[in-house]
């Protein structure tokens, strides 16, 4: 009896980690045959819990969506990812849902090992937030533009963007989260052109309306489009230089969130990014601390040069402060 129980309970967790599994599949995973698979998914069902099996080849079992949410099976480290976690989003980006989480923490921390609680307040206990402030924004917008994405459903809301509140008409495509603001890629059937928009500034939940055929997207990588929308859209100066760096080196010394990177080469990286001057840029690409060449545009190659100049000459001049000589 003790190792049929173990086995319901190993079959329940991995129906709970993939959505599809081949009958042979799981009787692999279990170690027993199909006929086995099959009446442990009756005790399943009979225990409640709505497993449903699709005949044939192609067929399988999937644990289906039930009145009641099943007991989650979580080895060692998933228990404590999903604790820390938890905790991280007490203090996140989402409004609202920091009362939320620490609900449940609280019921998860009850029925954690104390070996595992101990592993977690550890970490909590010697572990200091250094983000800073970010607007919030609300779980349930979140929901319904993620909702929207996966159903295909256009969405309408009002924007409260840089020229002001308008009213946006769009086929949303997807959500990226940069660590500090959430943002929808979406298609603006106004405007006819794919935009990018921060989710903190939709003051309402959105409304869903008619279904949409998915459009050809404006990128693959959709991580990689919101990430070059961000550092260059904006700005009315767009700079690409080829730093002469492997890309984990500049990495590690810009922001992805101000910068798109791509890889030229084991050596070189192409860096884009925007900036409202070019004494703003000449200044943060010295800061840096890479050799680079300059692509584009002309103007910031015209620009460094004359700064160069400028820093050349004062660091050979010979002259103290008020072009006096310096003493001796």
């Amino acid at each position: 009896m003790l190792e049929t129980s173990a086995r319901l309970l190993k079959l329940l967790s991995l129906l709970q980690v993939r959505r599809d599994w081949p009958g042979r599949e799981l009787a692999a995973r279990l170690g027993v045959d199909v006929r086995t698979v099959r009446r442990d998914v009756d005790k399943l069902r009979s225990l409640g819990y709505p497993v449903n099996a699709a005949p044939g080849v192609a067929g399988g079992y999937q644990l289906g969506a039930g009145a009641e949410l099943p007991p989650l099976l979580l080895d060692d480290d998933e228990a404590v990812a999903v604790a820390v976690g938890l905790r991280t989003a007490a203090n996140g980006t989402v409004s609202g849902i920091e009362e939320t989480s620490v609900r449940a923490l609280a019921k998860l921390e009850q029925v954690l090992p104390a070996r595992l609680r101990r592993r977690v307040n550890a970490l909590q206990e010697h572990t200091v937030s250094l983000a800073p402030a970010v607007a919030t924004v609300d779980p349930r917008t979140l929901t319904v533009i993620a909702g929207a994405c996966r159903d295909h459903q256009r969405l309408r809301f009002a924007y409260a963007g840089r020229e002001g509140a308008t009213k946006r008409h769009v086929e949303p495509l997807g959500l990226a989260h940069t660590g500090r603001r959430w943002y929808l890629v979406a298609w603006d059937v106004d405007k006819g052109d794919w935009r990018t928009f921060r989710v903190d500034r939709i003051p309402e939940e959105p409304t869903q309306g008619a279904r949409f055929t998915p459009r050809e997207p404006p990128a693959e990588d959709l991580a990689s489009y919101v990430s070059r929308q961000l550092t260059v859209a904006p700005y009315t100066y767009r700079a690409e230089l080829v730093m002469h760096a492997p890309l984990e080196e500049v990495e590690l010394r810009t922001s992805r969130t101000s910068v798109h990177l791509e890889r030229i080469d084991d050596r070189t990286t192409l860096l884009t990014v925007g900036s409202p001057s070019l004494e703003e840029l000449g200044l943060w690409i010295g800061l840096i601390g890479i050799d680079f060449d300059v692509r584009d545009p002309p103007e910031l190659a015209e620009h460094l040069r004359v700064l160069g100049e400028r820093f050349l000459n004062a660091a050979t001049s010979g002259r103290g402060p008020g072009g006096t000589p310096p003493r001796r």
